[in-house]
This record gives C-alpha cells, structure tokens and sequence, in this order.
C-alpha cells in the first residue's frame, strides 16, 4: 500500500489527524478541494482517494506551490486527476459551481518558502464561508490553523468565532488538537454539514 493511503499509526499533530478523517470519510469518485496545496502532501492524498473517477480542485497563490503540487502528482501519475489553480483560495465560488464532498485547508505559509507570505483571515473567512455554499450534503471541511506565527493568532481566533457561530442543525463542528503541547500549537476545525441540509451558512 502506498504511503499515503497507509494506515495512520501517529497521530502526531492536526495533519495526520485530518488525514485519517480524510481517509474514512472521501470514497472514490468524489469531488474535493484543497484550498492551500502547499507542497501537495495533501493534495496527493486526496487525488489518491479522488480514485479515477473523482476530481480534485488545488489552490495556491503562489506559482512556486503549484509547480511543486504538479511535480509531486506527476511522479505518482495522478496529475489528471487534479485542475490546480494558481489563484486565491477566496476566488472559490467564482471558479468553482459543482457541489464538493470535502474541502481542506492547512492554512500558514508554503513550507521552505518565505515567511511573509501567509494566508489572512480577511481571505480565509470569505474561502470558507464559499466554501459552505459548495459543500455537499455529509460534506466535510476541515482546516488546520496555525497560531504560532506572526499573524497565525490571529487567524486562529477569527476562523474559530466564525465556525462557532454556525448554526448546530445545519453544520456538526468540532475543534480537534492535542492538549499536552505548547498553547500556540496548530489545531484543525472539523465541519460536517448535516445531510439533509440546504442552507445557507
């Protein structure tokens, strides 16, 4: 079995906690996004479990990251199964119109890249409050914050307001970390929208 479709056996930090929800969640033939592909770890996961007939939507502001994803998918042959889209993550529901299974976002700045770019929670609220309008039915959203940065606290506290405020019967939402690190260490939302929900956030 590939290492990224491998049985998760450390549930070191919020990333290999969102990996094995990913994994239990996603069935192939699904619709998926990852907002920030980064270095395209996540991205490969979810093209993996996209299988043939899926389809996985990458987006990253920096060329730097998406030539990076594309290079990472191209080696395992799994390019075709991914659009990667060299444009803000905030731009979704302009580029974007077919209701998607689950949507990652691992927010923070591209690792080995300059600290001074980051995503900002102005750009993040408005991703995922888009985000919503596109999820399916059962669908998952999860995003990974990242306090311990210039900036990061304060994405963190507004990204955690926002998913408070969202109405229990129409979205389950869960804040997963560990408790015995530091109290700027990352932690991920988890968002479910009910199944039978057609609401607006």
């Amino acid at each position: 079995m590939s290492d990224s479709l491998a049985s998760v056996r450390q549930l070191r930090g919020p990333v290999a906690l969102s990996h094995l929800l990913l994994k239990n969640f996603v069935r192939t033939g699904s619709q998926l996004v990852d907002a920030t592909c980064g270095n395209g770890k996540d991205t490969l996961l979810l093209a993996r479990l996209a299988g043939e007939t899926g389809h996985l939507y990458a987006f990253d502001i920096q060329k730097e990251a998406i030539e990076r994803t594309f290079q990472r998918l191209s080696e395992q042959g799994l390019q075709d199964r991914v659009t990667l889209i060299n444009d803000g993550h905030e731009r979704i529901l302009e580029l974007l119109d077919s209701q998607i299974d689950a949507i990652v976002f691992n927010l923070g700045w591209l690792p080995g890249a300059s600290r001074e770019i980051t995503t900002s929670s102005s750009t993040t609220i408005k991703a995922l409050e888009s985000s919503l309008l596109l999820l399916a039915p059962s669908g998952l959203l999860i995003v990974t914050c990242y306090p311990g940065h210039q900036g990061g606290d304060e994405e963190a506290v507004k990204v955690k307001e926002w998913a408070a405020d969202l109405a229990s019967k129409t979205y389950h939402v869960w804040q997963m970390g560990q408790v015995n690190v530091r109290a700027t260490a990352p932690f991920c939302l988890v968002i479910q929208k009910s199944e039978s929900s057609t609401d607006a956030p």
